[in-house]
């Protein structure tokens, strides 16, 4: 089952034959594969299955995946714990190749040697979802640094249609505009949610500061502790001014997730807590069983 098929860009069956031919065939005298040929390895590759619950890149349209990958992980489960942080910025759409340029790196493809991501590719990607990304407080993080990538050696390129087939850029702020079916995604990729009324939001600066009622419940208390929730503040960084509806009339109960950066509560994802909404109710229902995988922040 394609789990992450609404996001990726091809039909499974076609996404191998396109990935090559994606690989740009042109060489750089002053390029040498083995200077991108990661230390670990040394250590003889393996080729396996990518499991079923490496919500990434299961499904992407290949079943078998390099193991130590391209960004050093020597073990599934250090790969599990670095991809799972990267599923809510697929969501977005950000970039039509976003997800072909993680699963590259995170679950290469299984060949004689491993072909790395153009360095436009990455680029590309970085420029379009950036953004998104700093509206969680997130930076472009170091080990995605897009000058290690190769420039014209053999390495995975954008679709030349990349450009005409980019996805409208919402206007609406990042953590306004989650689908309900990815809302278990974004509680597991935040590190704290709560249930609650909100009392009244102001502009400061770039951002929206957004003060709670008293009472609210944690659905997800990750490092906050219960004496905290009572001083608790929000930001909605950069959402100055693009829109948010759910701030629009604050008479609902909210779904908000969040993170806490440099001292500040970030809102990564906020819905109204809509119980004539079947999706929802069905979203909250299997979370009580939900399991989230462990992972580890990889934006720091």
């Amino acid at each position: 089952m394609k789990l992450l098929a609404p996001l990726c860009p091809w039909k499974a069956a076609a996404l191998v034959p396109l990935l090559m031919s994606l690989v740009s065939l042109t060489r750089s005298s002053e390029y040498e594969y083995e200077t991108w040929r990661p230390p670990i390895y040394g250590k003889q590759p393996q080729c396996m299955d990518i499991p079923d619950d490496l919500r990434l890149c299961h499904g992407v349209g290949y079943s078998k995946m390099m193991l130590p990958n391209l960004l050093e992980h020597e073990t599934m489960a250090e790969v599990k714990q670095q991809a799972g942080s990267w599923v809510p910025l697929v969501y977005k759409n950000c970039h039509p190749s976003t997800q072909v340029f993680l699963c590259s790196l995170f679950t290469p493809i299984c060949l004689d040697q491993p072909i790395y991501p153009c360095r436009q590719l990455c680029e590309d990607v970085r420029d379009r979802c950036a953004p998104i990304m700093e509206a969680f407080g997130f930076p472009w993080p170091e080990m995605l640094t897009c000058n290690k990538f190769p420039q014209s050696d053999v390495c995975i390129s954008a679709p030349n249609n990349s450009t005409a087939d980019a996805p409208h850029v919402s206007p609406i702020c990042p953590p306004c505009d989650h689908e309900v079916d990815a809302i278990l995604d974004h509680i597991c990729a935040s590190e704290f949610v709560i249930k609650t009324k909100i009392k009244e939001v102001v502009r400061e600066g770039p951002d929206r500061k957004v003060f709670l009622q008293k009472k609210k419940k944690a659905v997800k208390l990750g490092p906050l502790k219960k004496k905290d929730l009572k001083k608790l503040i929000l930001y909605l960084k950069n959402g100055a001014d693009c829109p948010c509806a759910q701030l629009d009339n604050l008479s609902s109960n909210y779904l908000i997730m969040g993170r806490k950066a440099d001292r500040q509560h970030i809102i990564t994802g906020i819905h109204k807590w809509d119980k004539s909404s079947k999706d929802f109710k069905q979203t909250m229902k299997k979370l009580k069983s939900h399991k989230c995988p462990t992972f580890e922040n990889v934006f720091k």
